[in-house]
């Protein structure tokens, strides 16, 4: 398929990604898993858990490898690469997304994780929704990727059990590390996307100790100011509607990434939000600083 592994897509921490070809001349994305943990549990769990999903905003799984040791997980080919690529832009390759483009991808993401969490006769848990994970197709549609780390559980199930701490820092919830705030829920699957959120809006990274302020090294906690006094976020040569947009895509991250789980809306609340007015969207109390985020 991928003809001696020659053409490289990406690595992490799970292993690497190649460019494949099926014998009907579909592209494919061959999923290498280097050292697979627990006598390949996250292998069994990606297979087991996506296996079981169609959805237009989640990434199709064609079939799996497994010779010895060796594990693959063959993909649907994302021509357009993951969304990290576009919202941070370090090479000239990457076009710059239109405010409206970056709103649509959000709303698809939204859509792909309130699938996971209601549409499937189990509720699935991602447990690493970020930038990374969204890949994006030819025309740019999202599709959330990576199941490494995803749990499944009966649709009843509102508090879930958790042996430790899953995802990636920066984009897992509070009651990850504080177990007094509230049980793990698939409302911590809402507090990354409110993360990521976050970071399509502003076009850079939540956590930057290099901006030019120091109140806007952290930029949920900047923005909620801004609104809160009456600001805006000035956002270049954006026009009206764009900026409302971008007005819209944070405050909804904001209520997403309140502490308390409690506090976050559901997937489907989120989806209203962002399908509604901005001026119908109340302001969200101010977001706690987690330690992970100072």
């Amino acid at each position: 398929m991928t003809e001696g592994f020659t053409e490289k897509l990406g690595e992490g921490g799970y292993g690497s990604v190649y460019k494949g070809k099926l014998k009907s001349g579909h592209l494919v994305a061959v999923k290498m898993l280097a050292n697979s943990k627990a006598n390949g549990q996250d292998f069994i769990n990606e297979v087991a858990t996506i296996g079981r999903i169609h959805h237009f905003n989640v990434v199709q799984l064609i079939g799996f490898c497994v010779e010895g040791s060796k594990r693959a997980l063959v993909y649907d080919f994302m021509p357009n690469g993951s969304l990290d690529k576009y919202i941070f832009p370090e090479k000239e390759e990457y076009i710059s997304l239109s405010f409206e483009k970056m709103y649509q991808i959000s709303l698809g993401v939204a859509h792909g994780i309130e699938y996971l969490h209601r549409g499937c006769d189990m509720q699935i848990l991602h447990f690493d929704i970020k930038p990374h994970n969204i890949l994006l197709d030819k025309n740019l549609t999202p599709k959330v990727s990576d199941f490494g780390l995803a749990k499944s559980y009966p649709a009843y199930h509102s508090i879930v059990s958790l042996t430790g701490a899953r995802g990636t820092r920066g984009y897992m919830a509070p009651e990850l590390f504080y177990k007094n705030i509230g049980g793990v829920s698939y409302k911590a699957d809402v507090y990354s996307f409110g993360m990521l959120l976050m970071e399509m809006a502003g076009r850079r990274r939540n956590l930057n100790v290099f901006a030019e302020h120091s109140s806007q090294i952290y930029f949920p906690s900047w923005a909620y100011d801004q609104f809160n006094e009456g600001k805006g976020i000035e956002i270049g040569d954006a026009t009206e509607e764009e900026q409302k947009l971008a007005k819209k895509m944070v405050l909804v991250a904001l209520w997403c990434i309140q502490f308390k789980p409690s506090e976050r809306p559901s997937m489907h609340k989120v989806i209203e939000m962002l399908e509604g007015k901005v001026d119908q969207l109340q302001m969200p109390p101010k977001p706690f600083l987690t330690p992970q985020e100072v």
